[in-house]
């Protein structure tokens, strides 16, 4: 490292594990897990849909921010036994048990209100590529490229803790209960990410190469971010939902913090553009989910119906 920032030391002295994992919100040994949320939210898996709001919409909403968690956590998942140190594999492994643990409570919720018997592990495991709702930020390969590992968790947390933040007020109450809980794992998820590019960034000329390379991998992918379906547009006029496309600006203030203490220059690549005017929401997809996807579904679909 090299002595472009004073608090280098002071982040390399603050344990990354640490920061992840000692807080009184997981009390129960279990958070890491991904099972806390489900045992809190569990009770109102089942409550009625909020007045004047379509099923349908919801359902599909829920999916939305379901999928963006469940094929992120894959994608995380991935960095076990190759992180560069046995402290980043915790920690990027609890990151990935997080949002598991978001994604099961909304995908249950998405399949009680649409009504097709569907559950979550049908809902994660039976799905072809065309029925999942994530943004493509969520199913990009890192290629076991950590600075673009910590790129994407960047960009992505900012991203999705600016969604949570103000869906904690959802009038529908699971949503609103993920969002509640979502919020504090999420903000250690960020903080990880902000300070690993910090060091990347401001340390040696090839880690800054790498990371400065890495932003600008992911950066094309931002736009999606902030567009808004037409479920979200009819969602936002009740109450349930909000409009992803307010969430810009914050977003845009956190990165552009962060960038400029890691003496990063923000890109200027434009944003990827939509296919046909579809994106990952309309079940328009990368060539990396279909990889995930086989990765991930191959268990289930080979033994149908398993339990163990």
């Amino acid at each position: 490292m090299n002595a472009h920032h004073t608090d280098v030391e002071e982040h390399d002295a603050t344990n990354a594990y640490q920061s992840l994992s000692e807080t009184t919100d997981h009390d129960d040994p279990r958070w890491a897990f991904g099972t806390g949320i489900v045992e809190e939210a569990g009770a109102e898996i089942t409550s009625s849909v909020p007045d004047g709001v379509d099923p349908g919409d919801l359902a599909a909403y829920c999916l939305m921010l379901g999928d963006d968690a469940l094929i992120y956590s894959h994608r995380l998942s991935e960095w076990v036994s190759h992180a560069p140190e046995l402290e980043e594999e915790v920690a990027l492994a609890n990151t990935a048990l997080d949002l598991l643990g978001q994604a099961r409570v909304l995908l249950a919720r998405a399949g009680h209100v649409e009504g097709r018997d569907r559950d979550e592990d049908a809902l994660a495991y039976l799905r072809p590529d065309a029925e999942f709702r994530n943004v493509g930020l969520a199913e990009l390969s890192d290629d076991l490229d950590f600075a673009r590992c910590i790129a994407r968790l960047l960009v992505f947390s900012s991203w999705r803790l600016a969604v949570l933040h103000r869906l904690q007020g959802s009038a529908d109450p699971v949503l609103a209960a993920v969002a509640g809980k979502g919020v504090k794992e999420i903000t250690y998820h960020r903080d990880y990410a902000a300070r690993w590019t910090l060091r990347l960034g401001d340390g040696t000329a090839e880690s800054h190469r790498r990371m400065q390379a890495a932003i600008d991998a992911v950066w094309p992918y931002i736009g999606e971010l902030f567009r808004t379906s037409d479920e979200e547009r009819r969602l936002v006029e009740a109450g349930v939902a909000i409009d992803p496309a307010d969430t810009r600006e914050e977003v845009d203030a956190v990165l552009d913090q962060v960038l400029e203490k890691a003496t990063l220059t923000r890109p200027e690549r434009p944003f990827i553009g939509t296919i046909g005017g579809r994106s990952g929401r309309q079940g328009v997809h990368t060539e990396h989910l279909g990889h995930a996807l086989a990765e991930m579904q191959s268990l289930a679909r080979r033994h149908p119906g398993a339990t163990w």
